[in-house]
C-alpha cells in the first residue's frame, strides 16, 4: 500500500471558528497527513472541515471536498481541491466512508455523532476491514465511549483514541508498514 494513494476521512463540527480549540487540531491534522502524503476528504464545508483542508493546502496536499445539494449551501470551501457534490445526507455519508482508508473525529455535534455511530458500527460489525483505521482525537467523546462500554465493553476495540494530530499520522504510518 503505497502511503499517497490513501485517503483520510476528517469528521468534524462546521461550527467551529478561528478561535477555537478544535479548529486549530483540525488544522493541525490536515496538515500533518498532507505532509505524510495521505489525501484529506471531509464535508467540505466550514468549521472544521475548512480548517483541515487549509492545513492540507498550506502544505500542497489533495482534498476532496464531499457536498451535498440538500443543504441548499453554496459549493465547497476554498480549499477543496476536487468536490464530489451528492444529492442527500446519506449519500454524502456513505461517500465519505467509501473515499475513506481511516477516519479521523474531531470535537462536533449530532452531524459529527452520526458519522462516528456509523463507521464505528459498520467497524463493529465486520462492514469495515480491520486495516481501515477509527482514530478519535481528543477528549471530546470520552464519556460517550465510557457510556458505551457499560453496555457493550467489547465495542470500543476497533477505535484508536490519540490526544493530538501527531499521534494520528504514527497510527497510519504503522499501518502502512504493517501492509
Amino acid at each position: 500500500m503505497t502511503v499517497g494513494e490513501r485517503i483520510i476521512t476528517v469528521f468534524g463540527t462546521g461550527k467551529a471558528g478561528p478561535g477555537d480549540e478544535v479548529f486549530q487540531l483540525a488544522y493541525e491534522v490536515g496538515n500533518v497527513l498532507a505532509r505524510r502524503g495521505f489525501v484529506v476528504a471531509n464535508g467540505g464545508y466550514g468549521g472544521t472541515m475548512s480548517a483541515a483542508a487549509k492545513g492540507a493546502r498550506q502544505v500542497g496536499g489533495e482534498v476532496v471536498g464531499v457536498t451535498c445539494t440538500a443543504f441548499g449551501r453554496g459549493g465547497a470551501n476554498e480549499y477543496v481541491t476536487k468536490e464530489i457534490l451528492t444529492e442527500s445526507l446519506d449519500e454524502r455519508l456513505e461517500k465519505l466512508v467509501e473515499l475513506g482508508d481511516a477516519y479521523v473525529v474531531l470535537a462536533g455535534g449530532t452531524g459529527t455523532l452520526l458519522e462516528l455511530a456509523y463507521v464505528w458500527e459498520f467497524k463493529n460489525k465486520g462492514f469495515l476491514s480491520a486495516d481501515r483505521p477509527i482514530i478519535i482525537v481528543g477528549r471530546f467523546w470520552k464519556s460517550l465511549l465510557e457510556l458505551i462500554d457499560t453496555m457493550d465493553p467489547d465495542s470500543s476495540r476497533c477505535l484508536e483514541v490519540v490526544p493530538g494530530a501527531t499521534e494520528v499520522v504514527e497510527i497510519l504510518a504503522g499501518r502502512a508498514n504493517e501492509s
